[in-house]
């Protein structure tokens, strides 16, 4: 046999396997998701849920559907605890909460990049290296959650005092505000967006952020800017991430400060936060 033709062979059988493997994992995961739509929503979790402010205010269509995101949520992602064991109410709140932020983004999203969530009981302490005018220096800071595409870290005593009572701050949210962001490839503070609506999101934020970054440095005159803070001026991801929270936690103190921002915010979540929970 013509030793060219052989190699084609060869590759060409290496390929159809390849296709076959593919398509029986691709046939399995559609399964199992068939068979996690199926499940029914305990009254455990239903219990837990009630005690959460921001589903009380759902309408029943949104919790119903944001029960089955829960369940999506909890089936397709390792949940690990650092010096604890993880509950079952672990997994609901920090599945709520990420749900919660999709609720209105369509049925099947659900976090696909996302494989790995790490639970601690308390914040941690990081080492850093920070370079100051080129003079570099090792500092400690206190991680309370963290988010790096296929892993998302969340202290568990900051994040079950923040999804009993609606507060400016929610670590969860936060969290997963960088894991939508990263959804195209870039964690830069513009998540996935339609094209059209590209350069009035950019406008926007950028317009925020540049002033808020000026008043950081500055740290003097902060007026309505303070209900952001500092930590939103340290990058555009960040920003965007801390918005987030404003945007579900404290809605119509962002409606009323900065409109312009609650508008692209409302707009990209498809939700109004101050008719629902505002």
């Amino acid at each position: 046999m013509n030793y060219h033709i052989a190699l084609l062979l060869l590759f060409g059988g290496l390929g159809a396997i390849y296709f076959v493997f593919i398509l029986f994992f691709e046939l399995r995961k559609k399964r199992f998701l068939h068979d996690v739509e199926a499940l029914p929503f305990s009254e455990q979790y239903e219990a837990i849920l009630k005690r959460i402010p921001h589903y009380q205010k759902l309408s029943s269509t949104d919790q119903h559907q944001i029960q089955r995101t829960i369940l999506r949520f909890i089936y397709t992602k390792e949940f690990i605890g650092v010096y604890m064991e993880v509950t079952e109410e672990m997994k609901l709140v920090i599945a709520f909460y990420a749900s919660l932020l999709l609720v209105h983004k369509g049925p099947h999203s659900c976090y696909d990049n996302l494989k790995t969530i790490i639970i601690y009981p308390h914040p941690v302490i990081t080492k850093e290296v920070k370079s100051y005018g080129g003079i570099y220096s090792k500092e400690q800071f206190i991680l309370a959650g963290q988010s790096s595409n296929d892993t998302v870290v969340i202290t568990w005593h900051q994040a079950k005092s923040e999804a009993y009572h609606m507060r400016h701050t929610n670590v969860m949210i936060h969290e997963f505000a960088h894991e939508i962001d990263f959804m195209d490839g870039e964690i830069d503070g513009v998540p996935p967006i339609e094209k059209s609506k590209y350069d009035g999101w950019v406008h926007t934020l950028n317009k925020e952020f540049n002033a808020l970054s000026k008043i950081s440095n500055k740290n003097r005159n902060w007026g309505k800017y303070k209900l952001l803070g500092s930590y939103a001026a340290t990058n555009e991801a960040e920003f965007f991430a801390v918005v987030t929270e404003r945007f579900f936690e404290s809605p119509l103190s962002l409606k009323n400060h900065f409109p312009e921002l609650y508008d692209e915010f409302m707009d990209f979540y498809q939700i109004d936060t101050v008719k629902i929970f505002g």
